[in-house]
């Protein structure tokens, strides 16, 4: 089996979950977005997914990304792992969105450098950020503490070259239960709107994720198969 019918293979498996999974929720499949992660793999890969109807992949590697986002300017690429705020600038020059942002201090570097890539034509609009809370409290794995998302949703949403659009979580290994974040991502919806994204879910927690109600789940190994260290 070549490449490009491996990636088909396993986007049909992965999309067969999502429907399985929207159907035993009560959902409509149409409603989850399916985000492949490209950590590792060559752009190559990213170019048979773009061929293959792909229009959105996550990384989480700024030199990484910013490589591919470089080569292939047509697919826009999600910022999905911890981002230094000494690397906020370059990340705002390529990310579509980050789906990472954790603290006050990476939201203004974040504003900051979109502010510097729409100035120098490096970027058409703002940047979509997301709040990621963090599930352990563990703030070295990345992620708000509980009490601070609000507060960074109102940062985003103010501030001039951001735009707020949605929550992202990773579960903890043992854990199964994202129902804290859903209740949280409710919060986020009460005050500014349905139009925002619940990402939450990867290959071995989707159906889970798709129950408690997220609209993106994140699948690397599932489509890409083993990552390629470098």
């Amino acid at each position: 089996m070549n490449r490009r019918d491996e990636l088909v293979a396993n986007l049909t498996l992965v999309r067969g979950r999502i429907e399985r999974a929207a159907h035993t929720a009560g959902r409509n499949p149409d409603e989850i977005k399916l985000l492949p992660v490209t950590k590792h793999h060559p752009i190559e890969d990213i170019e048979l997914l773009f061929e293959l109807g792909i229009r959105e992949v996550g990384e989480n590697k700024d030199q990484e990304a910013r490589e591919k986002a470089t080569l292939l300017p047509e697919m826009n690429f999600h910022m999905i792992g911890q981002v230094q705020t000494k690397k906020a600038n370059s990340v705002a020059r390529w990310a579509t969105t980050v789906q990472s942002v954790d603290s006050l201090k990476l939201a203004h570097s974040l504003n900051k450098g979109a502010g510097l890539a729409i100035d120098r034509g490096q970027r058409k609009g703002p940047l979509g950020c997301m709040v990621q809370m963090s599930m352990d409290g563990n703030i070295a794995r990345g992620g708000a503490q509980e009490a601070e998302i609000e507060t960074l949703a109102e940062v985003i949403s103010e501030a001039q070259y951001l735009e707020f659009v949605g929550l992202m979580c990773v579960l903890p290994v043992g854990d199964n239960s994202f129902d804290r974040a859903r209740r949280m991502f409710d919060k986020l919806c009460a005050c500014y709107g349905d139009s925002l994204d619940f990402s939450a879910g990867m290959s071995q927690d989707l159906e889970q994720a798709i129950s408690a109600g997220s609209t993106i789940v994140r699948v690397g190994t599932g489509i890409m198969g083993q990552r390629v260290l470098r």
